[in-house]
């Protein structure tokens, strides 16, 4: 029996035009042109590999030749030039392989031959397969019969680079370009297939053989012949990916969990176990994009239509992709898309793969109000001598405070006076100017907050800061907030609302997009006498507007001089509510309604024989 067994691909390889898979366009513009009699005399089928260039050559060959043809231009199959095509002794078709045959000898055999009438039959046809193999001058030697053949010869020439073929020979041919076959297509095909075989096939796991095909249906047979040994043609989706060694999709959801809960230890685990299983870090991160993007189809329905995934399975898509940011679906994409450039020159290419996954983990609290705000403060600073001062200026003032009451701190006595004269200029910007000195300095000094001055730095870089200067910036400080305190004013609500505006202005024009968008949407009520109230329309927005409340309380402080209580509410639209609950109506029930409301617009229509249009 094992002698006589043939492979699917060939077995089922189609033998009409109507048999041929997913490629309506070419096989209908073959059948009308043979019906026409308006057959060309050199055609290119050029495509991607498996998706039926060969046989749809052949099929024309034999339909050209047909002696007795059916109505829709198909060949019979048992008449005499049918059936010697079917046992390979036609006379009329000769098939050339160019990749072993690609000489200028070669080419003058073939045309030599072309020169022969055919014995039996009208045309002489010859396929040519991969015919960008042929030598430069090959081509040369070949273009003049390609030109003018005899009126009885045609060449089918195949294949799957284009771009390599010589504008010269493009010229002369008719160009047919095969498309990969969906992955609907193949499945169908491939359910007859395994029907006709005795197979019992889950339809994920045929949807799986033809993803794994990329649209090549002689590749998707040999998966199918090669699993139905493995499993003694009991096709399951389990069995199938453990075959084709693919990591199933709930292994990514798993992964996906991990990444949101931020379980950095449970996400290296998994990786790990597909690491032991022989998969590659590349194969695991870019399944990992397809995931992701496939989460991201299913934040609209329109977009479902591109979701290449079972049917089993798309409830589950659904159900995770609401439970998934879109704006870590998106940054996620991203950050994939780098790790996937790097892979190849990533010498540790497993903490390579470890490093995109940990950046994954926490990206959901990179990407929060609460972060957000942290980059704010960030990049407010002028450039990194600032932010450097800046840092260290924070650090020295609280720690002041609290030796005051305790033992001195060595690490605050180790800064000198030239840093801090930087950092009191950045304190002294928040407090009241100082008296003005009577007599004026001999030489330029700097000078504190509170006019004391301070000892230019010596070479040697020994001097110390003096506690009882920071003392004295502390007290000054308490007391320019206690004036503020004093002074109670009332915000408007024309004030309130022009700042919140140039808030948002603030956040675009230092890129937080996400933040501004979110800002857009919000809107502000004034409670006097200093209560400003952000209304926002769902939860989300609510929950920036609740993280950015501290910053935004310094910012109407610093611009009114004024300590404002910021409070949140969230207030659904009401046009969006009713844009929701909106009920398309058909022209019967508007009429219905209508007569409703106006008896007589039913009389008038009975009067005048009118008909309502459905």
């Amino acid at each position: 029996m094992s002698d006589n067994y043939i492979v699917s691909a060939r077995k089922y390889r189609p033998q009409t035009f109507d048999t041929v898979v997913g490629q309506e366009h070419i096989t209908t513009t073959l059948k009308n042109a043979i019906k026409n009699q308006h057959l060309a005399h050199a055609y290119l089928f050029c495509g991607p590999r498996g998706v039926g260039k060969t046989t749809c050559a052949r099929i024309l060959a034999k339909t050209i030749n047909c002696e007795t043809p059916t109505a829709d231009m198909e060949a019979c199959g048992v008449c005499n030039t049918c059936m010697s095509f079917k046992n390979n002794t036609s006379f009329n078709v000769f098939e050339l392989d160019a990749a072993s045959n690609n000489s200028v000898d070669d080419i003058r055999e073939l045309t030599n031959q072309v020169r022969f009438a055919p014995q039996q039959g009208r045309y002489k046809v010859y396929i040519i397969d991969e015919v960008h193999m042929l030598s430069a001058a090959a081509f040369n030697a070949f273009l003049k019969t390609l030109e003018e053949p005899p009126p009885y010869a045609i060449f089918i020439l195949a294949t799957t680079e284009k771009h390599k073929i010589l504008p010269t020979i493009l010229s002369r041919c008719q160009i047919f370009d095969f498309r990969r076959i969906t992955t609907h297509d193949i499945v169908a095909h491939l359910q007859s297939i395994a029907a006709k075989e005795g197979m019992i096939a889950q339809e994920a796991a045929l949807h799986v053989i033809a993803q794994k095909s990329e649209g090549a249906m002689r590749d998707a047979l040999s998966m199918l012949d090669r699993i139905a040994s493995f499993t003694n043609g009991m096709l399951t989706y389990s069995n199938t990916m453990e075959h084709l060694n693919l990591l199933d999709a709930e292994y990514y959801f798993r992964l996906t969990d991990s990444m949101l809960s931020q379980d950095v230890a449970a996400t290296l685990l998994l990786l790990d176990q597909a690491l032991e299983k022989g998969f590659e870090g590349d194969v695991i991160i870019n399944g990992l994009a397809e995931h992701f993007r496939n989460l991201l189809l299913c934040k609209d329905q329109r977009m479902a239509k591109l979701l290449d995934v079972p049917n089993d399975f798309r409830p589950v898509y659904n159900e995770k992709a609401n439970q998934t940011p879109p704006s870590f679906i998106l940054s996620a994409l991203n950050v994939i898309n780098d790790c996937e450039l790097n892979y190849k020159t990533a010498t540790n290419k497993r903490l390579h793969t470890e490093m995109c996954l940990i950046r994954l983990c926490f990206l959901l609290q990179s990407l929060s109000p609460a972060a957000a705000k942290a980059e704010d403060s960030l990049l407010q600073a002028g450039n990194t001598e600032v932010k450097k001062n800046i840092s260290s200026v924070i650090p020295v003032i609280s720690q002041t405070q609290t030796e005051q009451n305790n033992t001195s701190n060595k690490s605050i006595n180790s800064i000198d006076n030239e840093q801090v004269a930087i950092n009191i200029k950045i304190i002294e910007t928040q407090l009241p100017k100082p008296e003005p000195i009577n007599k004026a300095p001999e030489k330029a000094e700097l000078k504190t907050a509170i006019g004391e001055p301070i000892a230019p730095p010596t070479s040697t870089n020994n001097r110390r800061l003096s506690m009882n200067m920071l003392s004295d910036i502390d007290t000054e400080i308490s007391k320019a907030t206690a004036n503020k305190d004093d002074k109670k004013k009332e915000l408007s609500a024309d004030v309130a609302n022009k700042l919140f505006e140039q808030y948002k202005q603030k956040l675009q024009g230092e890129n937080k997009n996400v933040i501004y968008a979110q800002f857009c949407m919000m809107r502000v009520e004034v409670r006097p006498p200093d209560e400003v109230r952000i209304i926002s329309p769902s939860e989300l927005t609510d929950t920036y507007a609740r993280d950015q409340r501290t910053t935004l309380i310094d910012f109407y402080r610093a611009e009114t001089d004024m300590i404002v209580r910021i409070t949140t509410e969230i207030q659904e639209d009401e046009a969006v509510k009713a844009r929701q609950n909106t009920v398309v109506l058909s022209k019967s029930e508007i009429y219905e309604a209508m007569a409703q409301k106006n008896p007589y617009l039913a009389k008038l229509k009975e009067g005048l024989g009118m008909q309502i249009e459905y």
